[in-house]
């Protein structure tokens, strides 16, 4: 199955939701970044979240940002998000080794450990919106709640999993964020509150077959689910050598005459996709006369 997500309303729109699966995409950054499963499965909830969260951008071009900076072994993880639902991403540390939780889990919350959470939009203004909330238990969909709460004040529930195979390649993924709007009346919330204690985990629900549609039946289906869209989603790095050009010519002429001084090529290596840019002398010379 292709990665999709679907956007929802319900409860005559005091409700909006969103639901996703998102195994290829986890895969593909295990893949790229060869990422260690409680990485994984960390990086992997992120940008399980950062698919659904990029598609609430409204401008075509608008971007998302989330960063964690951590005193947890994996030391931070970054996740970028365009409006059509396009997410990359990368971990400082990726072959972070930890024995199971108390629950016999995979211990993100103890590779994470304690830290910031913050959420950038860049929105094609002056300056990007920046919200930044303190990690709460490092197991992401937690934080993420509580940053909605805190700095967006938007009461929300956030659920996400990332399941491995024995191989360490990626079983499932997925997950859900559903959000109450001002005019949220009691009884709509009382119903969703008794929904999400007795459902099951996303990953057990993934694993028996459960669509994005169905994740949402389950927790809005009393409540007039109405399902909006279906968008892809994918692991997409948008990297060019004009870009890693543009930042080279960015960093001034002092800089970029040091290395040319060095008389070494200079390879440049993507975060995200991994991909090598390499600049002769040549290469630079051009640069340092289009540098300020």
């Amino acid at each position: 199955m292709k990665d999709y997500l679907v956007r929802a309303t319900a409860a005559n729109a005091q409700i909006r939701a969103f639901a996703v699966t998102s195994r290829a995409l986890v895969e593909e950054a295990r893949r790229i970044h060869n990422t260690s499963p409680v990485v994984t499965a960390g990086l992997g909830r992120l940008l399980t979240a950062a698919a659904m969260m990029g598609s609430m951008l409204k401008g075509e071009k608008d971007v998302l940002t989330m960063q964690i900076h951590c005193d947890g072994p994996v030391r931070g993880l970054t996740v970028n998000a365009d409006a059509h639902a396009n997410v990359k991403g990368a971990a400082l540390e990726p072959q972070v080794m930890l024995p199971p939780n108390a629950l016999g889990k995979l211990d993100v919350g103890g590779a994470v450990g304690n830290g910031i959470l913050s959420v950038i939009k860049d929105m094609g203004l002056k300056e990007p919106y920046v919200g930044q909330t303190q990690i709460q238990t490092g197991e992401i969909a937690e934080d993420l709640t509580y940053y909605f709460a805190t700095s967006e004040q938007v009461p929300s529930a956030v659920g996400l999993g990332v399941l491995m195979e024995k191989d360490n390649t990626v079983k499932q993924a997925g997950g859900f964020i559903i959000q109450l709007m001002p005019f949220a009346e009691d009884e709509t919330i009382n119903v969703l509150e008794e929904k999400l204690k007795s459902m099951d985990s996303v990953t057990n629900l993934l694993d028996a077959g459960n669509t994005p549609e169905q994740l949402l039946e389950l927790l809005l289906g009393d409540l007039g689910l109405e399902i909006n869209d279906t968008i892809p989603t994918q692991y997409l790095c948008d990297c060019s050598r004009a870009r890693v050009e543009r930042a080279i010519i960015s960093i001034g002429k002092k800089d970029i005459q040091e290395m040319i001084d060095d008389t070494k090529p200079v390879e440049v290596r993507c975060q995200f996709c991994d991909k090598i840019y390499n600049f002769e002398i040549a290469d630079l010379k051009g640069l340092l006369d289009a540098a300020k």
